[in-house]
């Protein structure tokens, strides 16, 4: 059973930098790892997913600001946001899929999810 805790989020000004963290616990089989954000009146979307051999998946809106990344000895996956706008405003998940290919960006593939965490940006 995998248990996945996010962390890093905040509060920042327009411009600057955040650095998001998923680590997950239990049973970290290999499986793909995406980041989702929901911003506030809108419905969960997906911005980058990575495979265990590091193959990323990008939306093509965010790949110029946003980067995935993941360290295996820690089972943290991370979620470098650069040049952060009011509008990056919202609740970021990470979240795990069973698959470990052709990682996709849509909730519905994805069955372990964290809490959440808050990103909000002024």
């Amino acid at each position: 059973h995998v248990q996945l805790v996010e962390s890093g989020g905040g509060s920042v000004q327009a411009g600057g930098s955040l650095r998001l963290s998923c680590t997950a616990s239990g049973n970290t089989r290999s499986g793909c790892v995406a980041w989702f954000r929901q911003r506030p009146g809108k419905e969960r979307e997906g911005l980058l997913a990575i495979g265990s051999d590091g193959t990323v998946s990008d939306r093509n809106s965010v790949k110029d600001r946003f980067i995935i990344s993941q360290d295996n000895a820690k089972n943290t996956v991370y979620l470098q946001i650069n040049s952060l706008k009011p509008e990056d405003t919202g609740m970021y998940y990470c979240a795990k899929s069973p698959r470990d290919s052709y990682c996709s960006l849509s909730v519905e593939n994805y069955n372990v999810w964290g809490q959440g965490t808050q990103v909000t940006v002024s």
